[in-house]
């Protein structure tokens, strides 16, 4: 029987949980709660029974209540060592501190309750766990953290270390937005399973406790699960989307909408996933760009009309040396700049051809080898930007979004602002965060998707190319308030292009206007900031 069970999604969920050991027959717990945050809001909710009877109503309300939805969950299946069965003693503990609800539920026991820590909080009931939960936000209380946010996460480590020379320490701890896990170092495991979209249906557990996600309708949300034994797929893409690790002993890990963004052991930094995000600066560099289009048709042509955007643009960000631009076949050309600034040639031939080759032959100078060296952005942005009325009247045509059924709008919506959520409304944060996601976790096939493919098809389904990981980064941008556009130009990768798609043909990016700082490029296919403007 699993003893404790945590989650936390990119988003809300609405899961449906069946207690199997409260069944007939079963040898039944000494007492279950449930822990959750409705609608997004600093208040929990508990739902719990102390020495519940076989066929429960409350396990009922478990399995059947729609309105358990949350980002965040905490169920806890208790055998119980200290204390009466009682309400006062059944996991998870809430406590209100710093404007929000705080849970706590622990796996495991101490040999002795530990000492009490001076402070507001005092149990009410007689466990171990609630003494340790006092004691932990009496400690907060003293240095001043008021979320998960604020906690200086070495001297958790210690103050848990510390606890669990006492006995066994397998506990997780939400503030409603971040989820803190920690492994015991006695014995008490706790395994992590990765939540990966796409997925249609998904549902797993043992002979105890069974968790249906999409029992109430399937959303692409990714998650973080972590529990004291390993669930076993039990129906659709469990046994796919859904990968187990066992943490190690002592392990701590903060998640926050559905993804780990800290994470320690024995005291010291094991990764820092934000970091992993911002490019470095780059040498500048020429580039001799080649461009060849061939057009071959079964039967003659005798009249066609031709726009070509080929030739770069010179500005701040990089200087065009020498640019020429041939087409096969004779035709009559005008040239003029679009409202874009694009330099177009509109093409008119009315000599009869089978064959058509377009070649465009540039070389650049790039200035742009800093992506984040724009000083405006050391004052912090955040999410939402406030635009004046003419900014906004200039830059409408890049804050609307696509036109999808509204249904899919809010979906998309809900996943981008689960991205504002996990950087704390700091919009390059986000911004970053986005692009590094579609690359870290969309997959690029080729042949997959057409044209009409939709940002939200490429959501739903995770994979695509380019263009559609472009539109999909437009999309959530936009829903965020972020004017973005469609940019095509080609891209640099080195020698043999290792490790990137898209590196020997023209290539798709976004821009985002970025307040005091202009048009800045990202690429979500390679997870990447460009240096190199629209390339015409």
């Amino acid at each position: 029987m699993p003893n404790l069970l945590a989650m936390s999604f990119e988003g809300e969920l609405a899961p449906s949980f069946t207690l199997r050991c409260l069944e007939p027959g079963r040898r039944l717990p000494d007492g279950w709660g449930m822990g959750y945050y409705p609608a997004g809001e600093p208040s929990a909710a508990i739902l719990k029974e102390p020495a519940p009877p076989q066929v429960s109503m409350r396990g009922q309300l478990a399995l059947a209540w729609e309105q358990v939805a949350s980002s965040v969950f905490v169920l806890h299946i208790r055998r119980a060592t200290w204390g009466a069965l009682s309400d006062a003693n059944t996991q998870p503990f809430a406590r209100a501190w710093g404007r929000r609800d705080w849970l706590l539920a622990h796996a495991g026991s101490l040999d002795r309750k530990p000492a009490e820590i001076a402070g507001p909080f005092e149990p009410v009931g007689s466990t171990d766990t609630e003494q340790i939960f006092c004691g932990l936000l009496n400690t907060f209380v003293d240095r001043g953290w008021r979320s998960l946010a604020d906690v200086d996460l070495d001297r958790m480590v210690a103050l848990l270390d510390e606890l669990n020379e006492s006995g066994e320490l397998t506990v997780c701890m939400s503030d409603g937005r971040d989820l803190l896990l920690r492994a015991d170092r006695r014995g008490v495991p706790l395994w992590l399973g990765d939540l990966s979209p796409p997925y249609e249906r998904i549902a797993f557990g043992d002979d105890d406790l069974e968790v249906d996600l999409t029992k109430r309708g399937a959303k692409a949300r990714k998650g973080v699960i972590a529990c004291t034994e390993q669930l076993l797929a039990r129906d659709g893409d469990a046994a796919t989307a859904l990968r187990w690790r066992q943490l190690a002993p002592g392990q701590l890990l903060v998640v926050r909408e559905g993804a780990v963004i800290a994470e320690r052991l024995d005291g010291g930094a094991l990764d820092t996933p934000r970091l992993t995000h911002r490019p470095t600066r780059v040498e500048s560099k020429t580039f001799d760009v080649v461009h060849r289009t061939v057009y071959r048709y079964d039967a003659p042509i005798e009249r066609s009309m031709h726009m070509l955007r080929l030739t770069p643009v010179s500005d701040h960000l990089q200087h065009v040396l020498a640019h020429e631009l041939s087409v096969s076949v004779p035709g009559q050309s005008r040239d003029y700049v679009d409202v874009f600034g694009n330099r177009v040639r509109r093409l008119a031939i009315d000599t009869t051809f089978s064959e058509m080759v377009i070649e465009a032959k540039s070389t650049v100078e790039v200035f742009d080898v800093d992506p984040l060296g724009f000083g405006p952005l050391r004052v912090r942005s955040t999410i939402p930007l406030v635009w004046m009325p003419w900014q906004r009247q200039v830059l409408d045509p890049f804050l609307l979004p696509v036109e999808l059924p509204e249904m899919q709008l809010a979906e998309l919506a809900d996943y981008a602002m689960s991205f504002v959520k996990r950087n704390d409304s700091d919009l390059l944060d986000t911004l970053l965060d986005i692009n590094h996601t579609i690359f870290r976790e969309y997959a690029y096939q080729q042949g997959t998707t057409t044209v009409s493919t939709t940002a939200f098809d490429t959501y739903v389904n995770r994979h695509g190319v380019c263009q559609d990981f472009a539109n999909l980064m437009i999309c959530l941008a936009r829903l965020l308030g972020v004017p973005a556009r469609y940019v095509c130009g080609y891209i640099y990768t080195g020698p043999k292009a290792l490790n990137r798609a898209q590196s020997e043909a023209s290539h798709a990016w976004v821009q985002v206007y970025l307040p005091q700082a202009g048009w800045k490029g990202f690429d979500p296919t390679n997870g990447i900031i460009t240096v190199v403007p629209d390339g015409g």
